[in-house]
């Protein structure tokens, strides 16, 4: 079994209009940091992006980012990141961050975020991988995307034994934890233990 030594994050290029979204981007970040793990990210320095990778880069923490030319001006790369990679499209972009991370969180977020881990809903309800899905529902964000895919189920469409696996953090606090646990009970990815029971 494999520890989480780095994690996607899919967040909002905005901040939104709640100041927790921000408060728990920026909590994510130190997390990560405080217990070794990378972020990968969309590359960008604005919104939740730049909060999470900002907050990561002060505690001490790894950043790789990840951004298409196309959005190069548009949302600002972050300098001081240690990897940059600057690429052709956004095909290449999520390939890239699938290939490099071991679980992926959902902050916060617009139709770019929810397209990101809906794709990751959907190669994991295919069998493609077991990587950790984790919805960050502050403030209950996340809450009508929980509710349409229980709409899915109740209306057949989602057959069993095609389940969509995911995990749902009610709190910033319990981000890392959510990731971590779920990294030790689904047969793909370990957590640490011993980092679980300290958080």
């Amino acid at each position: 079994m494999t520890e989480i030594k780095s994690i996607c994050v899919f967040c909002g290029s905005a901040n939104g209009r709640n100041p927790a979204y921000v408060a728990a981007a920026e909590r994510l970040g130190a997390d990560m940091a405080a217990h070794g793990i990378r972020l990968v990210y969309g590359g960008g320095n604005v919104g939740l992006m730049g909060a999470t990778a900002r907050a990561v880069m002060a505690a001490g923490g790894q950043v790789t980012g990840i951004i298409p030319e196309f959005l190069v001006s548009r949302e600002r790369m972050l300098d001081g990141v240690d990897e940059l990679h600057v690429v052709p499209d956004m095909h290449t972009r999520k390939r890239m961050m699938f290939e490099a991370a071991d679980a992926f969180v959902t902050l916060p977020g617009g139709i770019g975020t929810l397209e990101e881990v809906v794709e990751q809903l959907t190669w994991a309800q295919l069998g493609q991988h077991k990587k950790p899905i984790v919805l960050a529902d502050i403030d209950g964000f996340w809450q009508p995307l929980v509710g349409l895919i229980d709409h899915m189920n109740r209306q057949a469409f989602i057959r069993e034994g095609f389940d969509v696996r995911y995990h749902v953090a009610r709190s910033a606090v319990d981000i890392l934890p959510t990731v971590l646990a779920a990294a030790g009970s689904n047969g793909g990815v370990a957590g640490d233990a011993e980092t679980i029971a300290k958080m």
